[in-house]
């Protein structure tokens, strides 16, 4: 999905996870770290593949989230993310922002790839 906020913001159900996961599914748990199963194989899947092509952890942002809370780790992210040129948020699927990067955007042959 091009420029997706993410799915909580959306109230969505996320299409790796939430509509995935009954216990999410029915708000039975807010975070997967809060099920005996965590991390789950689909959560660890979809993990080594946020590793390996955008540089984040789903689990190791739970883990956090778990330790510090939401806010503590929305501040952090809102620095990591933060564009050093316009401020703005830098999508994590590209490394590229969406308020001065879109032009670059464009010109990509993978959209949701980092270019190393």
């Amino acid at each position: 999905m091009p420029y997706c906020t993410g799915c909580r913001p959306r109230d969505k159900k996320c299409a790796f996870l939430k509509k995935r996961c009954e216990l999410l599914l029915i708000s039975k748990v807010k975070y997967c770290y809060e099920c005996n199963d965590f991390p789950c194989k689909r959560l660890e899947r979809l993990d080594k593949r946020y590793r390996a092509n955008f540089k984040m952890s789903m689990i190791e942002n739970l883990e956090y989230i778990k330790k510090n809370g939401i806010n503590q780790f929305l501040e952090k992210e809102e620095e990591r993310w933060k564009c050093p040129e316009c401020g703005a948020v830098i999508c994590c699927h590209n490394g590229i922002c969406f308020d001065c990067g879109l032009g670059k955007l464009k010109n990509k042959k993978k959209l949701y790839r980092w270019e190393d």
